[in-house]
């Protein structure tokens, strides 16, 4: 919800434009700069749907409209000059009409700073190895092997967690968790499962265990 006297604070542009940075709001990654004028902002509230204004071809679009990569909203926040919007978003597919997760994937440098570990980059890397097997790699190995043999691994990664975890040892039982995790997602590569797969079973889950909740408070 937004206050008018919020909306009324936002300044845009001698065009009538504000720009919209576009953020992921499940991973933080940057999805795309867009702008925004009044009307365009207004549907986007109102619908929960981003809705940009085009200047190149001088009109609104509704993000998703035609490719269905519809964004739905989770917040807006303006930055402290109220001359700039910051959009978490849910994302129902690739934010960049090239089919790229995000339009920011044209690498100009790359520092000495190890990138922080994710998810979404770990599963980056499994396919990379199943698309491009990699000599040497124990991961290519895994995925030439095929399903018997992935399948086989996470049944023993799952007896060295119950074990370690049987001993209470609290860093063993990390470790072969940490395990358990990276062949279950080799499992999930192999057979072409997402992470937003397991999120959305996730989140359904949640959703059912609130209901009862309810129901047994009622």
């Amino acid at each position: 919800m937004i206050e008018k006297e919020t909306l009324d604070k936002l300044k845009f542009d001698e065009r009538g434009l504000i720009p919209a940075v576009v953020v992921d709001a499940e991973s933080g990654r940057l999805l795309t700069l867009a702008y925004m004028n009044r009307e365009s902002l207004d549907i986007t509230l109102e619908r929960g749907l981003t809705c940009f204004y085009s200047r190149s071809r001088d009109e609104l679009w509704l993000k998703g409209e035609t490719s269905g990569n519809y964004q739905h909203v989770v917040d807006i926040a303006a930055d402290c000059d109220f001359d700039a919007l910051e959009v978490r978003v849910v994302k129902d597919g690739p934010a960049c009409h090239t089919g790229a997760d995000s339009c920011f994937h044209n690498q100009l440098y790359t520092g000495d700073v190890a990138e922080p570990f994710s998810y979404e980059g770990l599963m980056e890397l499994l396919r990379g190895r199943k698309t491009s097997p990699t000599e040497g790699s124990y991961t290519s190995y895994l995925f030439d092997k095929g399903i018997d043999k992935i399948l086989k691994k996470v049944g023993e990664e799952s007896t060295e967690v119950i074990i370690a975890g049987k001993a209470q040892d609290k860093a063993e039982t990390i470790y072969e968790i940490a395990d358990l995790a990276y062949h279950v997602m080799v499992l999930m590569v192999e057979m072409g499962i997402s992470l937003d797969d397991i999120k959305r079973e996730l989140a359904g889950r949640h959703v059912i265990d609130k209901k009862v909740k309810q129901e047994k408070m009622v």
